[in-house]
This record gives structure tokens, C-alpha cells and sequence, in this order.
């Protein structure tokens, strides 16, 4: 099992910036992708950014330019950046860990931007 546990939500203005973290424990030695979903109630989770264990980034169109994932592979950490943030980037931002024993989900964490 891994364990997810994330940090760094909150409410933000329109414009401003956010810094989401996500540790990871457990049996994390076959984690390959890290990365950021976001989910409104009732809603699918919609991809916002994931990096693979070799830095491989992968990010939401609607993102791009403004958010920036990183990762610390001796931490088992990763961390999303996300600056001019906007109304519609209101969510339920859930930190997500994938490997060769399956997929793992954290809790996730409230961002609130208003506007």
C-alpha cells in the first residue's frame, strides 16, 4: 500500500499562486508517475499534471504556463506550483501515485479562487 498525503490548499484571489504538496509513504519503491487530478462534486477527475519518475511532465491545456509540477525523488514528493490562478481553477485537487502495483489516490485538497 502507499499513503498519500497532500498539503497546501487553500483560498487565493484571482491572479494569485498556490503550492500544492504530496508525500509519499508506504511501498512506494514501484511508484513510477506522480501527479495532480482535479475533481468537482459529482464530476469525473479531470487530469492537471503528472511527472514520471524521470521527469517526464505531462499537463491540462487549461494549465499550461501557468502551473509547473516538480518532483523529489529522495522525498518521494510532489509539488505543483500554480500561479495566476483563476475562478475556474476552483477544485477539489487530489494528488495521484502509479506503479506497477496499481494506482493510488490521496484524500485531495480544497483550492479556492475567487474572483
Amino acid at each position: 500500500q502507499v499513503q498519500l498525503v497532500e498539503s497546501g490548499g487553500g483560498l487565493v484571489q484571482t491572479g494569485g499562486s498556490l503550492r500544492l504538496s504530496c508525500a509519499a509513504s508506504g511501498s512506494i519503491s514501484n511508484i513510477y508517475t506522480m501527479g495532480w487530478y482535479r475533481q468537482a462534486p459529482g464530476e469525473q477527475r479531470d487530469l492537471v499534471a503528472t511527472i514520471t519518475f524521470g521527469g517526464v511532465r505531462k499537463y491540462a491545456d487549461s494549465v499550461k504556463g501557468r502551473f509547473t509540477i516538480s518532483r523529489d525523488n529522495t522525498k518521494n514528493m510532489v509539488i505543483l506550483q500554480m500561479n495566476n490562478l483563476k475562478p475556474e481553477d476552483t477544485d477539489v485537487y487530489v494528488c495521484v501515485a502509479d506503479g506497477a502495483r496499481g494506482t493510488y489516490w490521496g484524500q485531495g485538497t480544497q483550492v479556492t479562487v475567487s474572483s
